[in-house]
């Protein structure tokens, strides 16, 4: 494992927001779903694509807050560009499982 700085750490923005729009992505080479995001007034709406078909799909998904990387540069997956990273952690079978917090908490705000 390699280690970094808390400096290095302090770099990477991760802020809660919530899921306001979900569609499958058809066109995407693995399964996945589009999540439109509100990450508030700050950051506003983003956008991503996420490969978390196993666990959910995209009416299961709008309204629950996730937690996601903010300050990556924007990637291009086929005809979609994704603004965040939203993070999560596989399960027994390496199917992806969301990150969020365990209660409601302000939009926006940054994981400490």
């Amino acid at each position: 494992m390699a280690e970094i700085s808390f400096d290095d750490f302090v770099k990477v923005d991760i802020r809660v927001g919530e899921v306001i729009r979900a569609e499958p992505f058809p066109e995407a080479r693995k399964p996945a779903i589009k999540l439109w995001i509100d990450f508030g007034a700050e950051i506003g709406e983003r956008k991503t694509s996420a490969q978390i078909t196993a666990h959910y799909t995209p009416e299961t998904l709008v309204g629950r807050q996730v937690l996601a990387v903010v300050n990556f540069p924007p990637r291009q997956i086929g005809r979609f560009m994704s603004e965040v990273l939203v993070l999560g952690l596989p399960d027994e079978a390496g199917e992806i499982v969301l990150i969020g917090p365990d209660g409601p908490v302000p939009i926006g705000g940054r994981m400490h």
